[in-house]
């Protein structure tokens, strides 16, 4: 019964419109009064527990560094040096959304990031060349989740350190993927560019123009390398990588552009602190949740539950993708993550996934749901910052999902395409 009781609070909570970090506290401190005053006593000490990692500290790190980026308009190179590249065929500006995802990704790690910066400025000019503003807003949203699929990711960093598994390995596992998406995409525009008569680009640019392109893009492009590169090479932690990626970005955007205001310093400050507390308020009362589903067994309860179904590790992969698409189809990817990692990662090793293989699955499944309907977070930042409705964007947005889930279930079932980096760089 205090197990059902605890659900109810909680999908409750949010029914009525509750953040998610505090219905899943409220719901978790339910379940804890159940066990006893004592387990109450030692509840504030769990909390701090659960946040009390040094890996986390990345990402307010890597979080902060896309936003000075962001703000100082060093971005914009890279999209102007993806439109040099592939801008020049029919859908081109959308090949160029993908394109310029794949070099933002590098940077910020965060879909909604990814999502609020091309909304506010590729959709318009994509709509301003003759697509359709859903259309525009769709191949954003697609584009969107390679940010947290290709290293520096957010989850990734989340999985790892709670996980324990390797989060220069996860990074490393997840640069296939993400271009895999990028590629998947890409076909996707093309084979709608006759049937929706997508506008054509002005021809192939000279070689002046993409050498141009190229020097306004370097500095930016340089980061996600820098990052990559320390990180996969052994020179430094994650967390190490990304404080110097914010000085980086500093740099550039204050001295060599001169694109930053005191005022700008302020209000980056502000938004990477407010992010980052959703982010951080999430962990922590998932912890909570956590502890008390570990002491009731629940864990192992559904782990058992799956393997009844089938010992089979193929079905036990098809049915833990499709609990981690149907979940993240109501719930925060952040906090799914932290409930469901430690009762799937168990599970995954039992029918002899590899750790980072199962975190990449994971990770991967739950990005997709950042463009699913209704809670997909992309979805709702796109829709508030171009205006249009979450149902046009998710109605040409359905094509893009179908193939993502498609390289989805090549990554779940293809293992040594997913360890190739990871092996190769020993890691």
């Amino acid at each position: 019964m205090g197990a059902l009781f605890v659900a109810i609070a909680f999908f409750g909570l949010m029914a009525l419109g509750m953040p998610v970090g505090f219905a899943i506290g409220v719901s978790g401190m339910i379940g804890i009064l159940e066990m006893g005053p004592r387990f109450m006593q030692m509840a504030p000490d769990r909390v701090f527990a659960g946040l009390d990692l040094f890996p986390f500290l990345a990402m307010p790190f890597f979080i902060l560094a896309g936003e000075i980026m962001n703000r100082s308009g060093i971005t914009l190179g890279l999209v102007r040096l993806a439109d040099a590249l592939v801008g020049w065929m029919r859908g081109g500006m959308a090949h160029s959304n993908m394109v310029a995802s794949v070099m933002f990704a590098g940077i910020t790690g965060s879909a909604t990031a990814d999502a609020a910066a091309f909304g506010n400025t590729l959709v318009p000019a994509m709509e301003k060349a003759g697509y359709t503003r859903p259309y525009a807003a769709a191949v954003t949203a697609a584009g969107s989740i390679i940010g947290p699929t290709i290293p520096p990711s957010t989850l990734a960093i989340i999985y790892g350190s709670i996980m324990g598994v390797s989060i220069a390995g996860l990074f490393a596992a997840g640069i296939l993927p993400g271009l895999l998406i990028c590629g998947i995409c890409m076909l996707v525009i093309a084979l709608h560019a006759k049937k929706k008569n997508l506008p054509k680009g002005e021809g192939r640019p000279s070689f002046g123009i993409v050498i141009k392109a190229l020097r306004e893009g370097f500095l930016a492009a340089l980061l996600p390398l820098f990052i990559l590169g320390s990180i996969l090479g052994g020179f430094a932690t994650p967390t190490e990588a990304a404080a110097i990626a914010v000085a980086y970005a500093l740099f550039v955007g204050g001295v060599i552009y001169r694109a930053l205001t005191w005022k700008d310093l302020y209000e980056i400050a502000v938004r990477t602190t407010r992010i980052t507390g959703v982010i951080f308020l999430i962990i922590a009362s998932a912890t909570i949740l956590g502890w008390w589903m570990t002491f009731n067994r629940i864990p192992q309860a559904i782990a058992t539950g799956l393997l009844s179904i089938s010992d089979n590790p193929q079905i036990i992969i098809a049915l833990i993708l499709l609990l981690l698409l149907v979940i993240g189809l109501v719930m925060d990817i952040n906090a799914t993550l932290i409930i469901l990692a430690p009762v799937l990662a168990p599970l995954t090793a039992q029918i002899g996934m590899e750790p980072v293989h199962a975190g990449i699955m994971i990770i991967l499944a739950l990005n997709i749901s950042l463009m699913t309907p209704p809670v997909g977070a992309c979805l709702f930042v796109l829709a508030s910052v171009t205006g249009e409705k979450v149902e046009s964007i998710t109605k040409e947005l359905w094509p893009f999902i179908l193939a993502e889930v498609g390289i989805l279930l090549v990554i779940a079932f293809w293992s040594d395409l997913t360890l190739f980096i990871p092996r190769l760089l020993g890691l």
